[in-house]
C-alpha cells in the first residue's frame, strides 16, 4: 500500500519541451530500483504552457527521503542537470525548473 505521493511540477520552456519528453522516454528506470517506490506517472499538459507533472507513489515519505539523497537520483537527472548547466554557462534561462510537493495519501 502507497501512502506518500511526491508530484514534481516542471515548467519547460517551448524549445525545450520535446527534449524534456525524450529525457522521460529514454530514462535510466533508476528510481525502480529504489526500496519503498511503487509507481511514477509523467503527465504531458493538455493545455500549452501548463507544466509537466511527475507523480511518484512512495510507502513512506522516508523512503522518498531516501531516494532524494541516494546516487540513483543523480543517475535519473543527470541528463537533465546537464542541459541546465549548459545554459547556466551560455549566461541563458534554465530550459525548464521545478516545484516539488508532497502529499500524504488520506483516501483512496
Amino acid at each position: 500500500m502507497n501512502d506518500f505521493v511526491a508530484i514534481n511540477y516542471i515548467q519547460c520552456d517551448e524549445a525545450y519541451a520535446a527534449r524534456f519528453e525524450e529525457l522521460f522516454a529514454t530514462r535510466a528506470h533508476a528510481i525502480d530500483r529504489l526500496p519503498g517506490f511503487v509507481n511514477m506517472q509523467v503527465l504531458k499538459p493538455s493545455n500549452k504552457g501548463d507544466e509537466y507533472l511527475i507523480v511518484s507513489h512512495w510507502k513512506s515519505e522516508e523512503d522518498f527521503k531516501a531516494w532524494t539523497k541516494s546516487p540513483e537520483f543523480l543517475e535519473g537527472h543527470k541528463r537533465g542537470f546537464e542541459d541546465i548547466r549548459i545554459a547556466k554557462e551560455r549566461g541563458e534561462k534554465p530550459p525548464m525548473s521545478s516545484t516539488f510537493k508532497t502529499y500524504d495519501v488520506i483516501a483512496r
